[in-house]
């Protein structure tokens, strides 16, 4: 009981330390962020003639300055972010992050506390960190998958459009405006980006960016392809269209014939967690040893080794690339 008043107490403490730091902080970040601006436009006539200019956007990885000063220090926070924004998650990586240790020490204390083995709070410190991360992800995904089955339509509503008399880009307002999201969005911000000033080749491959799906990618290159060498547009699109609606056909063919792969899979990952809970009810001093004895913690290590593994490589056996 003392050691959970202890870890408390330190919580507390360097949260409050932390807050007030962030608060004190927050002026000077302001005013860096001033400096910076200025000090690029004074900077502005010293570039050379032929230099590639870069028109950027100051997104902040969290809106407490210390946290997003020390974020900006790793490349990997940036990726995280973008993937945030691919999910369409309405959240800060700095936020996020936060959120994993929230939920890792949460977690990690219900472990130890009900389930009378505080040898497995680092387990649930480990899955609770992981669980916003793994949301953000499934979001991600389904989000991808929605933008798939829209895409053929949106490809067909460009066909028509530029088949009708409109031009590219005003083809692509149409198209922001007819389809459903995620499509309209991600077209509504390649329109506005070309709107803008942004070349259009330049918001093709920002399109990519946001979205790296294989059947964008051969939107975007067979998009830039007809204008750079010129053809019939509208035909390019019609034959693309067909292309990826025969690619889902052979995708749900593969589904079906992976389906008892992927049960397999799920049924050997979901087996040996449910014994476990169920030994402990049923009969808790059976199942204690494994959890009491040094041997028993090297089984578990050995355990949940091959199960990550065996997950991974029946995951590679039914991924069938199309």
């Amino acid at each position: 009981m003392f050691i959970l008043i202890s870890i408390a107490v330190f919580v507390v403490v360097a949260l409050a330390v932390f807050v007030i730091a962030s608060l004190l902080d927050e002026r000077s970040s302001k005013a860096r962020l001033l400096r910076e601006r200025l000090s690029s436009v004074d900077k502005t006539p010293e570039r050379q003639a032929g230099e590639d200019l870069a028109l950027l956007r100051d997104e902040m990885l969290s809106k407490i300055p210390a946290l997003d000063n020390l974020l900006r220090r790793s490349p990997r926070i940036a990726s995280l972010q973008t993937m945030l924004e691919q999910a369409d998650v309405k959240s800060r990586a700095g936020n996020v992050l936060l959120l994993c240790v929230m939920c890792g020490a949460a977690l990690g204390l219900v472990v130890w506390l009900f389930s009378g083995f505080p040898q497995m709070a680092w387990l649930g410190v480990l899955l609770g960190m992981f669980l916003p991360y793994s949301y953000a992800n499934y979001k991600r995904s389904k989000r991808f998958q929605k933008f798939e089955e829209l895409f053929p339509e949106a490809i067909d509503t460009l066909a028509r459009a530029v088949r009708a008399g409109h031009a590219f880009t005003t083809a692509l307002e149409l198209i922001a405006n007819e389809i459903a999201d995620p499509v309209a969005s991600e077209f509504r911000k390649l329109f506005e980006e070309q709107k803008f000033g942004l070349p259009v080749r330049d918001a093709l491959i920002n399109l990519t960016e946001r979205v790296p799906l294989v059947d964008v990618k051969f939107f975007v290159t067979a998009v830039m392809l007809q204008r750079e060498t010129g053809g019939n547009l509208a035909e390019i699109l019609d034959n693309l269209s067909y292309v990826i609606r025969e690619r889902f056909k052979i995708m749900r063919q593969v589904r079906v014939h992976t389906a008892s792969g992927r049960m397999t899979m799920m049924l050997l990952m979901g087996l040996p967690p449910v014994i476990i809970i169920t030994m402990q009810v049923l009969n808790p001093s059976f199942i204690r040893p494994l959890f009491d004895d040094p041997i028993g913690h090297i089984l578990l290590v050995v355990g949940i080794t091959l199960q990550t593994v065996g997950y991974f490589v029946i995951r590679k056996v039914i991924q069938i690339q199309v």
